[in-house]
C-alpha cells in the first residue's frame, strides 16, 4: 500500500512532516548501479534541495547542488552538527539502522564552535606525526603481504582480501592496536555493519562491539604509551577523557577503512575498465593519480552524509527548512551538479570535489593526504606485482553495493599470470 506520493505505507512520515509531499524515499534499485540517475531525477524535479524519506519514513532534505553543500558545510550558525536538534526523535525508535550515524554522541563528529576546535585540533595533530613516506613504506609491506597470500593462484577477489584488508592493517598500526592476533576481520566487519548494514544486520550491536575494541585499545595505551596516533592524543594538552577518546577514535578508523577500501578499489575497476587507462595500466603514476582524481569526483565513496540540522527557520534552494530539520550532504550528487560540469568533463588536476566534506567539519586535513598515500600505495604496488592483471567478469557484471550512503563494489574479482614465490 502506498500513499499519494507513492511512498510505501511503512515509509511514509506522518501528514504533515516537511518531506511529506512528493518526497522520495532513499533507498531502492536505483541505488545499487546508477544512484547517478536518481539524482538527475531529483534535481529535475525538486532543484538543488529534494525532500525525502529515510528508513522507516522518516523525513529529511537532501542537499543535490555543489553550491548549496558548500553553503550548508560552510555555515554552522544555520545548519549545524549536534543531531539533538532534530525535530523527529520522537518517531525514531532506539533500534534505528541509522542510528550510528545520528544518535548524539561527545565526539568530534557532533561538537561544535570552540569544543569542536579543541577536539579536532587533537585529532589534527595526531595525524600530522605521521610521516608520509613511512606511511607509504608500511603499506607496501602490507600490500607485499597480502598480494603474497594469492599471487600463486592466479586468481583473487581483490575486495575482501586486498581493498578492505589493506587500509585496516594499515590503520591499526597506526592507532597502535598490535598486528598481530588482532581479528581485523571482525573489526571490519563491525565497522561496515555500523556504517552501511545490510538486511539482517545490527548496526547498533555492531557499534556496540566496535567501542568495547576501542576501550581496551585507551585502557593498553593509558598504561603503555608509545609512538602512534591513540597515545599522541591521550597525551595531548586538551586532556581527552577515555569516552572522548574511544568515541574519536572510531572515527578516525571508520573514516580511514571502509571510504579508503572503496577509493581503491573504485579507482581499479576505473583502471581496469577504461579504455582510456589502458595503455598505461601497468602502473604509470599519472594515470594512477588522475583515476584516483576521477573516482572522487565520479564514484565518491561516500555518496551521502548525514548530516546538518537547522539552528532554525530559513530558505535554501527554494524550500523553506524548518529549525530542525535534518539535512543529508548530497556529496556524489554536489559533485556531479552540472553547474559546475556543464559538459560533463572532470579535468586531472581539479580537486575541487566535495569528497571530503568541506568547512570546519570538513575531513582534518592530514586525513586525505594519508588516505591518498594508502590508496596510491595499494593500487601501484598491485599493479607492479601483477601487471597483466585483468577483470575475471564482463565490466556489466560488476555490482555496486545497494547503499545510499557508501559507493563501493560487493566484488572485484580478477585474473593474472600466476607468479610463482
Amino acid at each position: 500500500m502506498t500513499d499519494p506520493a507513492g511512498i510505501p505505507a511503512d515509509q511514509a512520515p506522518p501528514p504533515g512532516c516537511p518531506a511529506h509531499a512528493g518526497a522520495v524515499p532513499l533507498s531502492g534499485l536505483e541505488y545499487q548501479q546508477t544512484p547517478s540517475q536518481l539524482y538527475r531525477t531529483l534535481r529535475r524535479e525538486h532543484g538543488a534541495i529534494a525532500p525525502v524519506v529515510l528508513d522507516g519514513g522518516i523525513p529529511a532534505w537532501l542537499v543535490l547542488g555543489y553550491s548549496e553543500v558548500s553553503y550548508v558545510t560552510g555555515h554552522d550558525e544555520l545548519f549545524a552538527r549536534d543531531s539533538r536538534r532534530w525535530n523527529q526523535w520522537d518517531s525514531i525508535p532506539a533500534d534505528w539502522p541509522l542510528m550510528p550515524f545520528v544518535g548524539y554522541q561527545p565526539s568530534v563528529m557532533f561538537a561544535e564552535g570552540r569544543e569542536h576546535q579543541r577536539r579536532a585540533g587533537v585529532i589534527t595533530e595526531a595525524l600530522e606525526a605521521i610521516d608520509q613516506f613511512e606511511l607509504a613504506h608500511m603499506c607496501r609491506e602490507i600490500a607485499e603481504g597480502l598480494i603474497d597470500a594469492f599471487a600463486g593462484s592466479g586468481q583473487a577477489e581483490l575486495m575482501a582480501a586486498y581493498a578492505h584488508a589493506l587500509p585496516m592493517l594499515a590503520v591499526v598500526r597506526l592507532c597502535g592496536m598490535p598486528a598481530d592476533g588482532l581479528d581485523t576481520e571482525d573489526l571490519v566487519r563491525d565497522l561496515r555493519i555500523s556504517l552501511d548494514a545490510a538486511e539482517g544486520d545490527d548496526p547498533v550491536a555492531a557499534y556496540m562491539r566496535v567501542q568495547e575494541r576501542m576501550r581496551q585499545l585507551v585502557k593498553d595505551k593509558r598504561n603503555n604509551p608509545g609512538s602512534d596516533v591513540t597515545s599522541r592524543m591521550l597525551t595531548h594538552p586538551a586532556g581527552l577523557t577515555d569516552e572522548e577518546m574511544i568515541v574519536d577514535l572510531i572515527t578516525i578508523i571508520a573514516a580511514a577503512q571502509q571510504p579508503t577500501a572503496n577509493w581503491i578499489c573504485n579507482t581499479l575497476r576505473l583502471l581496469l575498465t577504461d579504455d582510456r587507462f589502458a595503455l598505461n595500466v601497468s602502473g604509470g603514476r599519472l594515470s594512477v593519480g588522475q583515476a584516483l582524481n576521477e573516482v572522487l569526483w565520479l564514484d565518491t565513496p561516500t555518496q551521502n552524509f548525514i548530516g546538518r540540522w537547522a539552528v532554525r527557520d530559513t530558505q535554501l534552494g527554494g524550500q523553506h527548512i524548518k529549525a530542525g530539520d535534518c539535512l543529508v550532504l548530497g556529496l556524489a550528487a554536489a559533485n556531479t551538479d552540472p553547474q559546475i560540469w556543464p559538459e560533463g568533463h572532470i579535468g586531472p588536476e581539479n580537486s575541487a570535489h566535495l569528497s571530503f566534506s568541506n568547512g570546519e567539519h570538513r575531513c582534518p586535513y592530514p586525513a586525505p593526504l594519508l588516505a591518498d598515500v594508502i590508496a596510491r600505495t595499494a593500487i601501484e604496488t598491485l599493479l607492479e606485482r601483477l601487471p597483466d592483471v585483468v577483470l575475471a567478469v564482463e565490466p556489466d557484471e560488476l555490482a555496486w553495493r545497494p547503499s545510499i550512503w557508501m559507493r563501493g563494489l560487493t566484488a572485484l574479482p580478477v585474473e593474472f599470470t600466476p607468479v610463482v614465490q
